[in-house]
């Protein structure tokens, strides 16, 4: 109810918009790219955006920043551009595709095993253990970066089996046996839920992702979508996911 009351209030101002129109159905439409750490929350706010306004469909495509960032730079068409860091956002900002961008939410990487931790991780130390099979995110991706910082945070130099191109493919290589540990951020551990054990680590807080979302052009339906992750509705929703407020 409190959420539902939220959304009558924040988005009664909202009326059908979009970027472009789909010729089987007529329906507007917004494309949002989003890095893949926002699946989840993404997707429920996509109801309500749909809900507020028939006939207005949006579209998403989810993955890594960088490689996201790397379309747009490419020319891919696309309304809304939400990052996992500002270094990324800034480098569509300095080609002129997006012109300025807002903060919405924060993130930190945990650690991430196979349920009841059967490999005993309890530190980042314990990811240099000889034999531990470890997954971590590309250095040129915002989870690798906060990697690096947190590694060096930690005066740890890590040796992974693999470096992934987004979150959602390191928790993946935990969630199927391929890879005893991963370092993803705190929002995707509880997405996964009993799929893994998390083990928090104090050296985190060295690498905190700031979320910026920027719109891609001026068209209206794009500003809305914006206004709905930055506004109550939005915020709650990354709340309860929990993501941080920046």
């Amino acid at each position: 109810m409190r959420r539902a009351l939220a959304l009558v209030a924040a988005l009664t101002v909202l009326t059908a918009c979009g970027s472009g129109t789909d010729s089987a159905t007529g329906d507007s439409t917004v494309t949002v790219f989003a890095a893949a750490s926002l699946k989840k929350v993404f997707t429920d706010l996509e109801d309500d955006f749909e809900t507020a306004n028939p006939g207005v469909d949006v579209r998403f495509s989810f993955a890594g920043s960088s490689d996201l960032a790397a379309q747009l730079l490419a020319g891919a068409p696309a309304d809304v551009f939400a990052s996992a860091d500002q270094p990324t956002m800034d480098k569509v900002i300095a080609d002129g595709r997006i012109t300025t961008s807002r903060p919405f939410a924060t993130n930190v990487l945990t650690i991430v095993t196979a349920p009841g931790n059967p490999k005993g991780i309890n530190s980042f130390r314990d990811l240099t253990r000889d034999g531990l099979s470890v997954v971590v995110c590309a250095p040129q991706v915002p989870c690798g970066r906060a990697t690096q910082k947190v590694a060096g945070a930690a005066q740890v130099t890590l040796r992974p089996v693999s470096e992934e191109s987004s979150v959602a493919d390191v928790l993946t290589k935990v969630t199927s046996g391929q890879a005893d540990a991963g370092l993803v951020y705190v929002t995707d551990a509880a997405g996964a839920g009993a799929k893994v054990s998390p083990v928090a680590i104090p050296e985190a807080s060295a690498a905190v992702n700031t979320y910026p979302i920027g719109a891609v052009g001026d068209s209206a339906g794009a500003g809305k979508f914006i206004d709905l992750v930055t506004g109550p509705v939005g915020r709650q929703v990354l709340t309860e996911a929990g993501f941080g407020v920046p």
